[in-house]
């Protein structure tokens, strides 16, 4: 048997058992009140743990948000990763990796507007924020893989555009201005802008 098949031990059960609970329990809350009105007391209590315990798994109560965030966010690029594929046009490709994730982020706006901004000024050494970064790298890594699919941009210039893409995507995700928009006028909004952007 190798080692990559092997059961976990009842340790490592135990420790996944536990993250699985607080996952849930941030989640269940986080969607319910909105990150700012929640305490990690709460999550401790509703995950039938120690709040000692808890901070095991994340120092703050941003990291357990980007723990929560984090596993809707890659979810929703693999729909846009897959969904892209089958779209001839590099733009309307584009799109389709980008809509998942403002529809991901927008579904409790401050919890979306929070993540980002967690996202953006967070600890990068904590593990939570370190995955939230690589998932903005594979996000990256998909656009410029649409945008160099017909060879029309060099790798180079597909990666230079596609992190203009995000940082476009996230910051009209995350301004004040547009917290009260819809998914469709915010996607609109990105859609106007990087049009700008693609090779013609």
């Amino acid at each position: 048997m190798s080692v990559a098949s092997q059961p976990l031990g009842r340790r490592e059960r135990n420790k996944q058992q536990k993250l699985d609970r607080i996952t849930a329990a941030a989640s269940e809350l986080f969607a319910e009140h909105g990150v700012e009105d929640v305490t990690t007391q709460q999550i401790a209590d509703k995950a039938d743990i120690g709040t000692g315990t808890l901070f095991l798994y994340a120092k703050t109560k941003g990291e357990l948000l980007l723990l929560v965030q984090n596993t809707h966010y890659a979810e929703a690029l693999e729909r846009g990763r897959a969904d892209a594929e089958s779209v001839p046009d590099v733009l309307d490709a584009v799109m389709s990796i980008v809509r998942p994730i403002v529809e991901c982020n927008r579904i409790q706006v401050d919890n979306g507007r929070t993540y980002l901004r967690e996202m953006v000024f967070g600890d990068p050494t904590e593990p939570h924020h370190s995955e939230a970064l690589s998932i903005v790298a594979q996000t990256e890594e998909a656009i410029a893989a649409v945008l160099g699919r017909d060879g029309l941009v060099s790798a180079d210039d597909a990666a230079t555009t596609a992190h203009i893409v995000t940082a476009v995507m996230f910051l009209s995700m995350a301004v004040s201005l547009n917290a009260a928009l819809s998914i469709e006028t915010i996607v609109q909004d990105i859609r106007t802008q990087i049009s700008l952007l693609m090779p013609r």
